[in-house]
């Protein structure tokens, strides 16, 4: 785990929560402020077993709580600069949307077709629009599960395991769950959601499809579900403190070079219908994460995959930044 740049983009609002550790010591649950303080929520709320996750299941009761200790300059307040930054929860459970962005899944259909397709580029671009417009119509969002060990700290190194050939970024909106939700609409759907984080979910395009009986169709365990293949964080910023998450703006930049710059606009399914449908069949509970989705822009489009010694630098408006380097799988 590395230290946040005292330099990384500031945060919307007054408040975010993060985990992070002096140097030797626990892990522990922080309120940051935007100035580069933390306050140490174990001693402030004198919980010294509390973490995160169970910070999320008070959270109506506790955020009031939260915004006076951010108010309060005489806390025992540490500084930022100094402290390792984690992933700011460790989720219960993890559900990925994928072809959510119009332009990402054109994209990917392009960059996918087959060597015989008769189509042209045009043809194939206005096919899949067409389907994304009946999806959107029909409201089908399309919804995987991923695993809690994926997640890895917002400046972490990120592992490339030796059998993935072709890994690729995918940075993403995520929200974060603070109430049970089941089969709730989606004019309820945001009442559910404590706040928002960056999360990117790296994934092996060589893998995402089974080869040995295509029938079967995507093989999302093998594709995404690497240990540290969802670098989290740096913050979970309330979501009362995010006016429009349907209005931000998700930057990837490779090496210094931008690769991913799109509003969440693109979106063909929005937060509260994503968090809605999920609900329907599952039962979400405080804690879990709703990714909602990748833009345009990924390594298939630029024809460029991860590499070792690759820096990915991920920003979504108003929840910081993370900062992650490529390292390839040691094999003996």
């Amino acid at each position: 785990m590395k230290s946040a740049a005292s330099s990384a983009p500031l945060f919307a609002g007054p408040l975010a929560i993060g985990t992070l550790s002096a140097p030797g010591g626990a892990a522990f649950p922080g309120l940051v402020v935007p100035d580069g303080r933390v306050l140490d929520l174990r001693t402030a709320l004198d919980e010294p077993a509390l973490t995160a996750l169970t910070l999320l299941e008070r959270w109506e009761a506790e955020l009031p709580r939260l915004h006076g200790f951010a108010g309060d300059p005489a806390g025992d307040w540490l500084p930022l600069d100094g402290l390792s930054v984690h992933a700011p929860l460790e989720p219960r459970q993890i559900f990925q949307s994928g072809a959510n962005y119009r332009q990402h899944v054109i994209d990917l259909e392009v960059a996918h077709r087959a060597q015989d397709d008769p189509r042209t580029v045009e043809e194939a671009r206005a096919e899949i629009a067409a389907i994304m417009d009946k999806r959107a119509a029909e409201d089908l969002p399309y919804v995987f599960i991923g695993l809690p060990t994926t997640i890895a700290g917002p400046y972490d190194d990120v592992v490339l395991p030796s059998w993935a050939k072709k890994p690729d970024w995918e940075l993403e909106l995520a929200a974060v769950i603070s109430r049970p939700a089941y089969r709730v609409t989606v004019e309820e759907a945001l009442e559910h959601v404590a706040g928002y984080t960056i999360a990117n979910d790296l994934t092996d395009r060589a893998t995402v499809f089974r080869r040995d009986m295509p029938a079967i169709g995507t093989d999302w365990l093998r594709c995404k579900n690497a240990p540290g293949f969802t670098p989290l964080g740096p913050w979970i910023v309330p979501a009362g403190s995010i006016a429009d998450p349907s209005d931000l703006r998700v930057t990837l930049k490779l090496n210094g070079d931008t690769m991913q710059d799109e509003s969440t606009k693109d979106m063909i399914f929005g937060v509260a219908r994503m968090v809605s449908y999920i609900s329907q069949t599952a039962q979400l509970l405080p804690g879990d994460l709703v990714l909602t989705g990748s833009p345009a822009g990924n390594g298939m489009h630029w024809g460029r995959l991860l590499r070792d010694g690759d820096v990915m630098d991920g920003s979504v408006t108003g929840l910081g930044a993370q900062r992650t380097h490529c390292v390839a799988e040691e094999t003996s």
